[in-house]
């Protein structure tokens, strides 16, 4: 398999979508790695296994409807294997193999039979101290676009899931691009104040507009270059509850095309305000464990 993944907009051809099958029992609190998680575990509403499935089958049926090639990992019995975005990415032509929580570390190996298609020479795995997970890493032309949690405390945040060294890493790795990281806001215990990654309070769609949640941002400076990057009337602002719901983790078959929650009336009708066809899904159950439509994709070739 050749990759080719240069933005989050081209026309998508193949994408590894993850699954929700024997997905094991509902996780104690000591195991949850989220503060929705836990609040959901806390309040007896932790989503059922039937209806993860559902929710992720309907995704599969619209995106083979716009003819892209839709591959799932091998189930692991009871195991979670939905946000298949967490464990690697592709930029440009390499796949680079995320340094995820050590709990989850069994999920790179259901997609072996894909990694196993690519040339050896295009995988990367990070150094150790190098954490990443793919929600926090976004190309954007001649931008990768990362976030972070720079501070002292990063190790006391089970939130925080890329760190220095792998934004440095990365630059290494593409010294043609230009490397952007943003400090996060990260909380173990208040989801409405919590980005866990980058594309739950930012992320471009179409060809030159975005979504983003400004207290998702410790740095206001960072928070200010993104809008510029993309001008402000091209920017659609969501506010706390909106990121606590999600509106920033739809995700794009082309640049004329997404996915969308059915859930987000006002995200939804800007998008179409601009021309972007929204297909839309129920995706409230899988929302509860604060990831969504972009977390539970991994694209691997778009045009």
């Amino acid at each position: 398999m050749k990759l080719h993944i240069n933005n989050e907009t081209s026309k998508l051809k193949s994408v590894i979508l993850g699954v929700a099958n024997s997905n094991g029992p509902q996780p104690k609190l000591e195991e949850a790695y989220d503060p929705k998680s836990i609040k959901h575990i806390k309040e007896g509403t932790y989503p059922e296994e039937s209806d993860m499935i559902e929710e992720l089958e309907e995704v599969a049926s619209i995106l083979k409807k716009h003819n892209v090639e839709v591959l799932r990992p091998r189930i692991i019995e009871n195991y979670n294997q939905i946000f298949s975005r967490d464990i690697g990415f592709v930029i440009e032509d390499k796949f680079i193999r995320a340094n995820i929580l050590p709990d989850r570390e069994k999920e790179i190996k259901a997609i072996d039979f894909v990694l196993e298609t690519i040339d050896p020479d295009k995988k990367i795995k990070l150094p150790d101290n190098c954490h990443v997970e793919g929600g926090d890493v976004m190309p954007y032309g001649d931008f990768i676009l990362v976030g972070t949690y720079r501070g002292e405390d990063y190790a006391d945040y089970i939130t925080a899931r890329t760190n220095v060294e792998a934004v440095e890493e990365l630059q290494r790795l593409f010294p043609h691009k230009t490397v952007k990281s943003f400090n996060l806001r990260k909380s173990n215990t208040d989801p409405k104040a919590n980005a866990l990654h980058l594309d739950c309070c930012f992320q471009p769609v179409g060809d030159k507009y975005a979504i983003i949640h400004r207290n998702g941002f410790l740095e206001e400076e960072e928070y200010e270059w993104l809008v510029s990057l993309f001008g402000k009337e091209n920017v659609l602002e969501i506010d706390s509850q909106e990121m606590f719901d999600m509106n920033s983790n739809i995700f794009s078959i082309s640049e004329s095309l997404v996915i969308s929650d059915v859930h987000f009336t006002r995200l939804n009708d800007w998008l179409r305000s601009k021309g972007i066809q929204v297909e839309t899904v129920n995706y409230r159950e899988i929302a509860k464990q604060e990831g969504l439509l972009r977390c539970s994709t991994l694209p691997l070739i778009r045009e």
